[in-house]
């Protein structure tokens, strides 16, 4: 159980009510499921932002995800308030490792049929006693008439094995250009859009913790359900002004927060 005193201290009797960094100072001293539940449940979005990123690459979405949210769990564990960085920097990072342990670990998911991969690998065996034996590199006829197969067969087994032949990111290639070799990682690398993603949702849902309930009610309706100021206006029982001043002052809000993430 959480101690009564930190609800007391905040004035809330509800654990939603109590803000992100408080909840990690509880945590860290009482270890509390509930606690740790709740902040799970508060940062799942960068578990889902970042397995989208490595989502279509051979692993269900699913299980990827699954992995992130452990990772998450990690996170939460290991973080330190006190150290002065946010959750999500320390986050990401441990999110992505245990992704990429996971990717390791599983290697390539895609299953052929097992006569396809013993196939393939007596075609390679094969390479190299037809070279020997016909001084040249054999040819699908070769290795067909070779192993008493089709050349269908011999084929098939050649593509297959392709997809368990993944290239290196550090393999490199000669440049046309220049005398400098270009790696394979730079021509595939994009940049990363996910870390800001993630930074900027935590700075929205930081500053909204300051906002009072008309101020967050404006927020969402006028610029995430995209409600005109007028829409809004009825719904609350205001004027059109009003609700023209309460976004003012969101925004001079925002804006004051982000100078200070800023400096």
């Amino acid at each position: 159980m959480i101690k009564q005193g930190y609800y007391e201290k905040e004035g809330n009797s509800n654990i939603e009510d109590i803000d992100t960094k408080t909840l990690f100072k509880i945590y860290k001293e009482t270890r509390d499921i509930t606690i740790r539940e709740e902040l799970i449940k508060r940062h799942l979005y960068i578990a889902e932002i970042l397995s989208k990123k490595y989502a279509n690459r051979g692993i269900e979405y699913d299980d990827i995800y699954q992995v992130a949210c452990i990772g998450l769990i990690y996170a939460i564990d290991r973080y330190d308030l006190d150290k002065g960085y946010e959750f999500s920097s320390f986050a990401t990072p441990t999110i992505i490792g245990e992704i990429k342990k996971y990717f390791r670990d599983k290697g390539w998911t895609i299953r052929v049929p097992r006569r396809i991969q013993e196939l393939s690998k007596k075609i390679n065996n094969s390479k190299v006693v037809l070279s020997q034996k016909l001084q040249r590199s054999p040819t699908v006829g070769d290795i067909a008439e070779y192993l008493n197969c089709t050349e269908e067969e011999v084929l098939e087994a050649m593509e297959a094995s392709k997809v368990y032949t993944p290239q290196s990111l550090d393999l490199t290639y000669d440049s046309n250009n220049d005398d400098k070799d270009i790696n394979l990682a730079e021509l595939i690398g994009e940049d990363d859009i996910y870390f800001s993603k993630i930074e900027n949702n935590d700075f929205v849902m930081k500053t909204m913790e300051k906002l009072n309930d008309m101020e967050k009610k404006v927020l969402v309706d006028r610029y995430f359900n995209k409600k005109t100021q007028v829409a809004i206006a009825k719904s609350l029982g205001i004027s059109q002004m009003t609700v023209s001043r309460i976004e003012k002052r969101v925004i001079e809000k925002f804006r004051k927060e982000l100078e200070k993430t800023l400096n």
